[in-house]
């Protein structure tokens, strides 16, 4: 009898742990609005796509060569995308429909295989298939070839300065506050922004479109642009944690306008969670964890550059931007699954669309040093060594800052009480996460109201109203 029940604790716990991971690899649909969304439907599906199938390939033309292998291969992508729905994880997010982010990690395994192909091809192999998706890159030529970069940076004039705010710079100003809306963290994202433009700097003898004025970088880039985003972002993550979730079906809603907004209520999030990268009581472990999330969003940053540089597109080019739409896509269930690996004590290993994203940011820096030899031979180790310390020290300092931020957050909302009947005094730090319970208080979703059931829920503090 000892032996069993002692056999059955490991069971206990690894279901658990199963079910905690589950939680952030494939999260289920708490609150259903319309069932015939979110039913199986797996044999109409797969009827409609045979005969889809049997109609196109029966009916349209083959004669031409080219036109086959582009339809093929689109209805391979397209059978792919089919498979990913009926088998893959949808990982931790569940908005719009969660087969949205099925066919996401999809895509995000379909540029992985690709990338894998590339790595086995030679420079002409490559450019063959370049000119094949698109015949008008063999006229193409680099940034760098055609621009001129921190030219006279002693003249600043006012004309010079608005010609900087194009279509880019509101690019960028959007991204960053994508990138708020995702870290969650002004310590973390201020870093990110202060580090990039030092990459910047560390890289500029192989990439001359890093070079910058002062007022660019300084000014243009890191106060207006990034730091506007983040506010922006910041602005969001401080609505959406304040907020109310309360999800009604549409069924109930009778007004039109009710029933439009809920409609498009479905595309925000079902629940916020509140982030903290980093308290008090955090280990080195946590400290090397987040080193290592700004060296690969660093290294993904690169990427971007470095691919567009060797194999030369432009960054207006639909390879470019539709590879950065597909890294934003995937960067976003990417960093709740690393952020709950790196805080949460029960999560041992991380999230599929968490691996598939570092992989990802590997193998592209490998394609970049396999057919950027040349470019590449011209590195200074010294730089890149100077870059490594340097996004380590920047790194801690930031970090430094934010554990002393929580301190004195902490120190500042315990302040006595004296409320009590008895007339003793109290500290009142209730409100304060500490140790493990910071963890466990940080993955839970903020002030979420479940509508099934008599009561309804408040994760603010722990609350229940009826």
């Amino acid at each position: 009898m000892a032996a069993t029940a002692g056999n059955r604790v490991p069971q206990k716990e690894d279901a658990s742990y199963k079910l905690h991971f589950r939680m952030i690899n494939e999260q289920q649909v708490e609150d259903i609005c319309l069932d015939f969304f979110y039913k199986p439907h797996t044999i109409t599906l797969l009827s409609a796509t045979v005969l889809n199938l049997m109609y196109f390939a029966f009916t349209r033309d083959d004669g031409k060569s080219d036109s086959n292998l582009r339809v093929g291969l689109l209805v391979v992508v397209f059978f792919f995308l089919v498979i990913s729905v009926l088998a893959f994880p949808n990982g931790p997010f569940t908005r719009p429909h969660p087969a949205i982010w099925r066919m996401v990690f999809g895509l995000s395994v379909l540029y992985f295989l690709f990338l894998v192909l590339l790595i086995f091809l030679n420079w002409d192999q490559v450019k063959t298939l370049m000119y094949w998706l698109d015949p008008n890159l063999r006229y193409a030529k680099r940034e760098a070839d055609i621009m001129e970069y921190a030219v006279n940076c002693t003249v600043i004039t006012w004309e010079r300065v608005l010609s900087h705010f194009d279509i880019f710079a509101f690019g960028h100003f959007a991204g960053w506050a994508m990138k708020a809306l995702l870290i969650r963290s002004y310590g973390l994202c201020w870093t990110i922004s202060i580090t990039w433009e030092l990459t910047e700097l560390f890289f500029m003898h192989l990439l001359p479109n890093f070079a910058e004025c002062w007022w660019d970088q300084v000014i243009l880039d890191i106060l207006l642009c990034n730091g506007g985003g983040i506010w922006l972002g910041m602005t969001g993550c401080r609505f959406l944690e304040m907020r109310t979730y309360r999800w009604a079906s549409i069924k109930e809603i009778h007004s039109t306008p009710g029933k439009i907004k809920r409609a498009v209520l479905q595309f925000t999030p079902a629940s916020w969670t509140f982030v903290r990268w980093f308290d008090p009581k955090s280990s080195f472990q946590r400290l090397a964890g987040i080193y290592l999330f700004m060296i690969l969003w660093q290294l993904t940053e690169l990427n971007t550059f470095f691919l567009k540089h060797i194999f030369v597109f432009q960054a207006s080019h639909p390879l470019s931007w539709c590879r950065i739409l597909l890294v934003g896509a995937i960067t976003a269930p990417t960093v709740r699954q690393y952020y709950a690996y790196l805080t949460d004590t029960r999560c041992k290993r991380v999230g599929t669309q968490c691996w598939v994203f570092g992989a990802i940011a590997f193998l592209e820096a490998l394609v970049c040093m396999k057919f950027g030899h040349d470019l590449f031979s011209k590195t200074q180790i010294r730089y890149v060594l100077l870059w490594l310390l340097c996004l380590a020290l920047i790194t801690l300092l930031c970090l430094y800052g934010m554990v002393w931020y929580e301190q004195n957050k902490m120190k500042s909302t315990c302040v006595p009480s004296e409320d009590r009947l008895d007339g003793s005094v109290a500290d009142s730090c209730r409100l304060v996460p500490d140790g493990a319970a910071a963890l466990r208080t940080s993955l839970q979703p903020t002030k979420r109201r479940r509508v099934s059931g008599r009561n309804r829920f408040v994760n603010g503090h722990g609350t229940k109203t009826q």
